[in-house]
Formats: structure tokens, C-alpha cells, sequence
């Protein structure tokens, strides 16, 4: 990562948003990140070492030992609520109010699990991967209130009396319909794409902004290094997004 950004591609970048009436950020792991969240893979460590993917997130391993899968989630919800947002959500929901302020709209489309963009002041229209904190119902698919826990016993849907599992997106499962489609309606809205902190590796999610840059809408990239999107883009800023997003907004 360079130790300072371009100041001619932070203008370019700026430009752009400056111009937008409608910016879309899409959002994945590399912003999380930076608050201490770490990834799938990274936070497989200690008592959880032994575990693989298929172990912990898969329908499979949820019908062969629920108690194990539960409190995995429950374990990285916790820690999260142990974190804070960075100075990149922050200026994420700031440049949601300026856009706001003068009639424009803001989208958050973010592949993570966690609350830091709406803990930091945005709303999400999509969280595309699903949500540590909206537990549902395995069978009738209703939201369950509160958040994961560990308890003695697993918790059970008050309507239909079915377990209630983590409200993530398992290998091997479709995405939350109404996500993906209010993320397919902010994409084609859009008059900017912001990528912040994805690999874009992760199928359907990373198809998004690929439509969106062969529709002809400018595509602002902010990452440290190149990602599988960064031939797709406009304006690639080689940064982190704590370092880059405020500094799209002081120019």
C-alpha cells in the first residue's frame, strides 16, 4: 500500500461523487477489517482451529450439530459488539447526509455480517451474505427477536415452534431474496459504484458492479492492493478505506 494517496486520483475520485446523485458503496470484508472483525477463515483459531468451513457453515453441519454451529455465531457476534466502526464506515455515512442534503441517495450493499455501517450512522439496503444479529426461523423463515446467544438450549420460533438458526448465508445457500433484490435496484439507480475493501471473488455479490461498469456507470474502487475488480474501474485508490473515504470527503 502506498504511504500517501494521489492527490489527482482523490480529485478524479471526489469528481465523481461530487457529480452523483445516487452513489452506491458496496462494501466487503477489508472494511470490517479495520475495526478488528476478522474474516471467516482468520477468526478460525484457538478452540476452533480444528474446524473447518464445512464444519461451521454449511446446512449440513447446522443438521449435524446445531449446538456447535450456534455457538460459533453466537461467539462472532459477540465479538463484534466488541468493536467499534472505523473512520471509513464513518465517512460512508457521512457522505450518505451530504448526498441527502442536496436531494441526492446513498445505498450501503455490503457483503458482511456484522452492524458497523448502520452502528456508524447508514442504513443498509442489502446485506447481501445475511446478518449475525437477524436470527430466523429454520422452517417459516420469520425473523426471531433478540440476537445470538449462548444459552442452555437453543431458542425455538414462538410462531411455528421451529429452531431458530443464525441469520447468515451458508456455502451452498441462495441469498436473501429481498437483499439481493434491493441490491439489484440500487445498482441500476446508480450514477457511481464505490467498491470499499472486496476481493471480488465471491459469487453472485461481485457480478453487481461488473453489470454496473459494462452499463457505463463509473466505478471507484478503494482497497490496498488490486483486486479481480480493479479492471472494471474508473478511479482505484490503493488504500484503506480508514485512510481513503476521509479523504474523498476534505477535498
Amino acid at each position: 500500500m502506498r504511504d500517501a494517496l494521489d492527490s489527482a486520483l482523490v480529485e478524479r475520485a471526489a469528481a465523481l461523487l461530487e457529480a452523483a446523485g445516487h452513489v452506491v458503496v458496496f462494501t466487503g470484508a477489508g472494511m470490517s477489517a479495520e475495526s478488528g472483525v476478522p474474516t471467516f477463515r482468520d477468526a478460525m483459531t484457538g478452540l476452533w482451529s480444528r474446524f473447518s468451513p464445512e464444519d461451521l457453515a454449511t446446512p449440513e453441519a447446522w443438521e449435524r450439530d446445531r449446538e456447535t454451529v450456534w455457538r460459533w455465531y453466537a461467539g462472532r457476534a459477540a465479538a463484534v459488539r466488541e468493536v467499534a466502526p472505523n473512520d471509513g464506515h464513518r465517512a460512508v455515512a457521512e457522505l450518505g447526509d451530504r448526498l441527502t442534503s442536496r436531494g441526492g441517495a446513498l445505498s450501503v450493499v455490503t457483503q458482511n455480517v456484522d452492524d458497523l455501517h448502520e452502528r456508524a450512522g447508514s442504513e443498509v439496503a442489502g446485506h447481501l451474505h445475511g446478518s449475525l444479529f437477524q436470527p430466523r426461523c429454520e422452517v417459516c423463515d420469520r425473523p426471531a427477536g433478540g440476537e445470538l446467544s449462548v444459552a442452555p438450549d437453543l431458542p425455538h420460533c414462538e410462531l411455528c415452534d421451529g429452531p431458530i438458526r443464525p441469520g447468515v448465508v451458508w456455502f451452498g445457500e441462495m441469498l436473501p431474496a429481498g437483499a439481493w433484490r434491493a441490491a439489484e435496484q440500487a445498482f441500476a439507480a446508480a450514477d457511481v459504484v464505490l467498491i470499499v475493501g472486496t476481493s471480488g471473488l465471491v459469487y453472485p455479490a461481485a457480478s453487481l458492479p461488473i453489470e454496473a461498469a459494462e452499463r457505463g456507470t463509473p466505478i471507484i474502487e478503494v482497497n490496498p492492493e488490486p483486486s479481480t475488480l480493479t479492471p472494471t474501474t474508473d478511479c482505484f485508490l490503493p488504500a484503506a478505506a480508514g485512510t481513503a473515504l476521509p479523504a474523498l470527503l476534505r477535498v
